[in-house]
């Protein structure tokens, strides 16, 4: 593989490349429990303090991947307002994450959350999801914007 977990300074654990990477090259797929929102949603519950999740969403937004349960090593892969990975669906509703730009070795790697909550971006739901890549262009959270 080339990447390895260990500690990150974004947050807890990461997940840091232990070779240079080539733009596109896909580096693993992120796995877990198949389960519905609905499902997940009585599982974890939003409470007021900082959103922690391995949810993914996929194909119509019913769905989603629970890596908390079946996971392997791309739930530890961060989120950064300015990534170096982006996450990829295929044609059947399976996620992969892949380099979007040439990545040196030792760089953790990042993809953008870009969560997106029905109800309106406030500033106490940005609280819910908060930031801490230390990106130059860092928003602070990590809500998408809404289009």
């Amino acid at each position: 593989m080339p990447f390895a977990v260990r500690e990150s300074r974004i947050h807890g654990r990461g997940v840091f490349a232990t070779r240079s990477i080539a733009k596109g090259e896909r580096l693993i797929e992120y796995k877990g429990e198949r389960i519905t929102w609905q499902e997940a949603e009585r599982r974890y519950p939003i409470d007021p303090v900082p959103y922690h999740t391995f949810l993914f969403e996929i194909g119509d937004g019913t769905m989603c991947i629970d890596a908390v349960r079946n996971a392997n090593a791309a739930k530890w892969i961060n989120h950064s307002c300015r990534p170096n990975c982006e996450a990829v669906e295929d044609e059947n509703e399976r996620i992969f994450i892949d380099a979007a730009r040439a990545i040196r070795r030792g760089e953790e790697l990042t993809y953008d959350y870009n969560f997106i909550l029905e109800e309106r971006h406030t500033p106490a739901q940005k609280k819910l999801f908060p930031c801490w890549c230390g990106a130059r262009n860092c928003r602070g959270t990590m809500l998408g914007k809404k289009r």
